[in-house]
């Protein structure tokens, strides 16, 4: 009776943990079954440096970045900001991230080597609490805006400096999303009237074709903070 009761609380335990714990819990860098057969790929493998490189160049930066324990660790000393081989405008992407105290980093995507810099959407990664940019802008720079662009429409569940987050964005059409910890904190539409007047109220003003879906690479950023990535998966969605 006593064994029974036991294994009834551990399942129950397991029915409501956090999907973000059993995430968790699961073996990293990996690919389930159901997103094998969906088409979905590692963008990172947890072992080594494939599948990235510089912007505009064929190496990966010498310096600054580093595979350890199953993570991708900007190690903020100056490697710059790393591209995939890919290119992808219709997609899912996911990842999982946890930053240092202070932190400020960010994913891009849409981002073209046509332009003079790694210039793309970015869903920006921040302390929002101890990192001062994230109190400017209106809302436009915490975590999971679009950054300097869009603010959240609703206060994102970001985990403090040290913890792990699950980010995704998905790319559908002209149709964007952000998600944060199983949570969609913003969506918007490429090219519409919000967007484009946005775009004119940001820094990227002058950036022709900015707030358009273009197709371009995903993009981690070296903003001269800690950062660590894993789970990095993309699903290409141009073909459906």
């Amino acid at each position: 009776m006593q064994i029974r009761s036991l294994a009834a609380s551990l399942l129950g335990l397991t029915l409501v943990m956090p999907a973000n714990e059993l995430r968790a819990a699961e073996a990293p860098n990996q690919l389930k079954d159901r997103e094998r057969t969906t088409g979905t790929k590692l963008l990172f493998d947890g072992q080594s440096t494939q599948g990235w490189r510089s912007f505009r160049k064929q190496s990966f930066p010498a310096k600054g970045w580093a595979v350890e324990d199953g993570w991708l660790h900007c190690l903020a000393k100056g490697g710059g900001d790393i591209i995939s081989d890919g290119q992808y405008d219709l997609f899912e992407l996911e990842w999982e991230w946890k930053i240092a105290p202070g932190g400020n980093s960010g994913v891009k995507y849409f981002v073209p080597e046509t332009r003079n810099s790694a210039i793309g959407h970015e869903y920006q990664m921040i302390d929002d609490l101890a990192n001062a940019d994230g109190k400017t802008a209106g809302g436009k720079h915490v975590t999971a805006s679009f950054y300097d662009v869009l603010k959240p429409a609703v206060t994102p569940p970001t985990k403090p400096p040290g913890e792990i987050n699950h980010s995704r964005v998905l790319a559908q059409g002209n149709h964007v999303e952000h998600w944060l910890n199983g949570i969609k904190v913003l969506e918007y539409e490429c090219g519409s009237s919000e967007v484009k007047t946005a775009v004119a109220e940001s820094k990227f003003k002058n950036t022709p074709g900015f707030g358009e879906r273009v197709k371009g690479h995903i993009l981690l950023q070296d903003h001269e903070s800690e950062v660590w990535f894993r789970n990095v998966k993309i699903r290409d969605l141009s073909s459906r």
